[in-house]
């Protein structure tokens, strides 16, 4: 028997809007692939109202034009969901990238063996020939892992100021994972659509994706990371386009959008005390269980849930201390560690940069930094040389790949 026969199956979802000359691209790569075990669901989509507006209707005939060249692709690998010709588009409440996501994915699950892989692609990504292998490779290997966050690194972009911005934006990322993995948070992951693989049976175990116009990939991944065990590291990596882009309302391209304005507001680099606060209250879980103690999180999560004790009930509900600090970090889950530091920030201020700075000094050895060849004391976002933010986001990159690597072997 051939050895890739071994190895699940893989089904690529893969939502399109307005992107022929990344599509023509991926599927480049997809035909360069080593691992022949797959099929790709495209969905071309945009909202039906796009058709009657003179502001959008190009992106409809260009959408059109992709379903037809689509056509043109063997049916045997790839199969065409068409919510983007006239009639076939979404309504006024049901649309965008979350509902495309979660249309193919369910459309997979009507076709699929239980052990198949739900691959979560972007058009505008690209990766190397052994990328679908690793993937079957990873899940074979961890066979109750529920889902994968894959490592990822954005492609240089020929214009410096996008340049600029996805260095910026991949810099406050990696700095938060890394920063999340020091604390040994459950929620250490980033969502990225374009890096994200599931089998089928863990996602009909968390019910499926929930649909949302931006953000769906985050609360995906969380649903799955309270069901079981993520993966996080691959031998392969995908690589995102750095673009300007407005087809959701948050994530790389409006962020970066944001950004080139001179907005980072939704995107700092928020202070190391705020994680160290967080990191206070992982450590007091256990003692919970018997008695719950003031922190700046319990605090927090009080205010902002109207419950004066947070975790009282969690104690009436879970019999032994291991159950309880499991589900206290289901309650305190990604979005609400995301929520405490926005609320938080302003007790440390300071700028992103030395808020980055002092991550960096109190974290890494000082002849790592000086390698750096950077003058961090002068460092600056906006006016430092690209160079100098190229070799933050390498180490940046590096520390997270050793983190993704020791997890593996944990």
């Amino acid at each position: 028997m051939d050895f890739q026969e071994t190895l699940p199956f893989i089904r690529v979802a893969l939502p399109v809007m307005n992107e022929p000359q990344f599509l023509r691209r991926l599927v480049d790569c997809i035909s360069g692939q080593t691992f022949s075990r797959y099929r790709i669901y495209i969905c071309v989509n945009q909202p039906e109202a796009w058709w009657d507006d003179s502001c959008k209707s190009e992106i409809c005939l260009t959408n059109e034009m992709t379903l037809e060249w689509l056509k043109t692709l063997s049916p045997l690998t790839y199969e065409i969901i068409d919510h983007a010709s006239r009639g076939h588009g979404w309504d006024k409440k049901n649309y965008g990238i979350g509902w495309a996501r979660k249309v193919i994915m369910d459309r997979i699950i009507c076709h699929a063996d239980s052990s198949d892989l739900i691959l979560s692609l972007d058009a505008d990504t690209t990766f190397n020939e052994n990328y679908f292998l690793s993937v079957a490779l990873n899940f074979y290997n961890n066979r109750d892992a529920v889902a994968l966050a894959a490592p990822y690194f954005h492609l240089i972009a020929e214009d410096p100021r996008a340049y600029r911005a996805i260095l910026r934006y991949e810099i406050y990322m990696r700095h938060y994972q890394l920063n999340l993995w020091r604390i040994a948070s459950p929620y250490t992951f980033t969502a990225l659509g374009s890096a994200i693989a599931c089998p089928v049976w863990a996602y009909q175990a968390v019910g499926g994706m929930t649909p949302k116009t931006s953000g769906e990939d985050f609360y995906f991944l969380q649903k799955l990371r309270k069901y079981g065990r993520m993966l996080f590291w691959n031998d392969e990596k995908v690589f995102p386009e750095a673009r300007f882009s407005d087809r959701v309302f948050f994530g790389t391209g409006p962020a970066m959008i944001k950004g080139d304005s001179g907005d980072w507001s939704s995107y700092p680099i928020y202070p190391l005390e705020l994680f160290d606060e967080i990191w206070e209250t992982y450590e007091m879980l256990p003692s919970f269980f018997i008695n719950t103690q003031t922190t700046p999180v319990v605090k927090f999560l009080s205010v902002l849930l109207k419950e004066k004790d947070p975790f009282e009930l969690l104690r009436k509900n879970f019999k032994t201390a291991e159950n309880f600090v499991r589900a206290c970090h289901e309650k305190f889950d990604g979005l609400r560690i995301l929520q405490f530091l926005k609320a938080n920030q302003k007790k440390y201020p300071g700028t992103d940069e030395e808020h980055l700075m002092k991550f960096l000094q109190g974290n890494y050895d000082q002849s790592q930094l000086r390698n750096l060849g950077i003058d961090l004391s002068s460092f600056s976002f906006e006016k430092s040389p690209l160079a100098d933010l190229e070799n933050l986001r390498l180490l940046l990159f590096e520390k997270e790949e050793e983190s993704r690597f020791i997890s593996a072997l944990c």
